[in-house]
């Protein structure tokens, strides 16, 4: 099968109402292009699975349903396999799809790290605009803000990945910054 965005977008749209949910899969898949991009990876594979990866989620929120649900529609679509490993791989609870390859660990550090960007951006007046990983890492220390994002999974995902985690913050708040318009991020949303 040959990987469409277009289709996988489709797919999102059938199984997500939540615009929130939507930007947020939009905002991984933005970090996911930046960072195959910078890897010289395929940046078509890997936009893919940052927007796929919870299309699932909002019909099937329960571990381990969500992304097993979702694989299996991605099985019976004919989406690769690696693209359903990486999927797979992005949930700590299924212990039987380890972090392995690149693309695998990619996905887990750009998960919640873009959820807790976003969060950011909302409480701030020029919205993601200008936004440094020292403001980023700040808010990561008050347990109160975005209480749902585990702080945890950012610092692992940056050490798995062997990149500093002020570097990896502020290379995803570029990355989501440059399409700040579709991501809902800009000043006064």
């Amino acid at each position: 099968m040959d990987l469409d965005r277009d289709q996988a977008w489709d797919l999102v749209c059938q199984f997500t109402e939540s615009d929130s949910l939507r930007r947020h899969m939009l905002s991984v898949e933005t970090a996911m292009i930046a960072y195959a991009r910078k890897m010289d990876e395929d940046v078509v594979k890997w936009g893919v699975i940052g927007l796929l990866h919870d299309f699932d989620y909002e019909r099937w929120p329960d571990p381990p349903d969500h992304p097993l649900k979702g694989a299996e529609i991605l099985t019976e679509k004919g989406y690769p396999e690696d693209v359903i490993y990486a999927i797979k791989s992005h949930a700590d609870y299924l212990t039987d799809f380890p972090r392995i390859h690149l693309v695998d660990k990619v996905l887990y550090a750009c998960d919640e790290l873009a959820g807790f960007i976003t969060a950011v951006a909302y409480v701030r007046p020029e919205g993601i605009q200008g936004m440094k990983a020292k403001s980023v890492r700040k808010k990561m220390k008050s347990k109160g803000f975005a209480a749902t994002v585990n702080r945890d999974d950012i610092i692992r995902g940056a050490d798995d990945l062997g990149i500093d985690l002020n570097e990896h913050i502020q290379f995803v708040i570029e990355a989501m910054a440059e399409n700040a318009l579709l991501l809902k991020l800009g000043p006064s949303r």
